[in-house]
């Protein structure tokens, strides 16, 4: 009798519900808050999680940047710079030698100098084909007629013939710039705005105080990272400007090496290996599909503030598959013994077969009820966080559901 209430009691069915009850409870929450997650030990993973590195363009910001300025190179003697055709470079020149290259690219600056170029009624130049050619982070080149027009980063360019930059005051804009060059020679570039998401301050704030380091990683110059990160609140010394993607990659290594549990938020292609790398990866769900197919939490609603979600339930679930635990070990330790027979001596009495079923299946129970209560928790949770997130917004950011105004002079002029 004593042996069979042992084996009724030692039945593991808590133990083996504890954890899978409650991550299928924190996976299933997730999804109604538009929160894809891979598997539960992601969810186990982000609850530990001591660093998370975010991208800029689509991340902190909307991901929609717009052309703002079009400015010319000069010589020396203030008189524009003249190709093999004998025409001067205008903005609108440089604008649709800049499309023409574009055209072949989903980069966001790219879409960016298309829109610009239609609104100006400045789409009139194509890429030879086979030409173009491009390199994530750095820019694009194509032959545009007889020539070789690069569009991209200084160091792009550079590459492509430029010795010098006419443009040095271009690296204190607060804006993203592509220069322009066309064989060898810089005729201009492109000043670009993308409005930062009205949750990316409270987003960082709220990671801050729970002792997480937050760092940023861009490809722009250090000036318009800089700018970005002083609005949201990273340190600027957490700042990191003019990567490359595999420089991403070799920062998130770095950081683990350092014993960090390493999330990586970013939404475009320069970002999947480091997206791909990291303990957690994390997807705006306005990104690309190569960033979205690597991660292990993608959020679809593409709204930032979803990222605290995640962390919140993420702790949460890992906290409800603890205590599940614990329950489940403290009915064994205590019930092996009186099943056992421990109290036999002291009361005169023994569990029967009915009660030792009876007990088990409580267990098994309470388990599952206790994880089910993850539900009412987060819910009451997420009632009280919705009275208390404030109104007001910052200044010059936008959410990133919101539709961006987009005009465009039909002349451009360099100021």
């Amino acid at each position: 009798s004593i042996d069979l209430h042992v084996q009724v009691i030692a039945c593991p069915c808590a133990l083996g519900l504890a954890t899978p009850t409650a991550v299928l409870v924190g996976t299933s929450l997730g999804a109604t808050r538009g929160l894809l997650l891979r598997g539960g030990d992601v969810l186990e993973k982000f609850a530990e999680v001591d660093a998370i590195v975010f991208d800029k363009t689509g991340t902190l910001t909307i991901g929609k940047p717009v052309v703002t300025k079009v400015i010319a190179s000069h010589s020396e003697g203030g008189v524009n710079t003249k190709d093999s055709w004998n025409n001067e470079w205008t903005e609108g020149d440089i604008l649709s030698l800049a499309a023409g290259v574009e055209s072949n690219t989903n980069h966001p600056l790219g879409k960016a100098i298309m829109e610009a170029a239609q609104a100006a009624n400045c789409i009139n130049m194509k890429a030879k084909d086979g030409s173009f050619m491009e390199e994530p982070g750095s820019g694009a080149v194509a032959t545009i007629g007889e020539k070789q027009v690069s569009v991209g980063t200084v160091d792009w360019i550079r590459r492509h013939g430029v010795v010098r930059d006419p443009f040095p005051e271009a690296e204190s804009f607060g804006q993203s710039v592509a220069y322009v060059a066309v064989d060898g020679t810089l005729a201009g570039l492109i000043c670009f705005e993308d409005k930062i998401r009205e949750d990316s301050h409270q987003v960082i704030s709220a990671l801050s105080k729970q002792g997480i380091s937050v760092y940023m990683l861009s490809g722009d110059k250090e000036s318009a990272a800089m700018d970005v990160a002083s609005v949201v609140g990273i340190q600027l010394d957490k700042v990191i400007s003019e990567v490359k993607p595999h420089e991403k990659k070799k920062f998130i290594s770095e950081l683990q090496k350092e014993h960090k549990l390493v999330a990586m938020v970013g939404d475009g292609i320069n970002d999947a290996a480091a997206l791909a790398l990291a303990d957690v990866g994390i997807a705006m769900g306005g990104g690309v599909g190569a960033a979205t197919d690597v991660s292990s939490v993608v959020l679809m609603g593409n709204r930032l503030s979803q990222l605290v979600d995640a962390l919140e339930l993420s702790k949460e679930t890992m906290r409800t598959v603890k205590q599940n635990l614990w329950w489940a070990f403290l009915y064994n330790i205590v019930g092996l013994p009186v099943a056992a027979g421990a109290l036999l001596p002291v009361t005169g009495t023994m569990l029967t077969p009915s009660i030792a079923g009876a007990l088990m299946g409580f267990s098994s129970v309470s388990v599952m009820a206790n994880s089910l209560l993850l539900r009412a928790r987060m819910s009451s949770r997420h009632h009280v966080q919705s009275r208390e997130k404030p109104h007001n917004t910052i200044s010059g950011v936008s959410d990133g559901a919101d539709e961006v105004e987009q005009s465009y002079p039909s002349k451009w002029r360099s100021t």
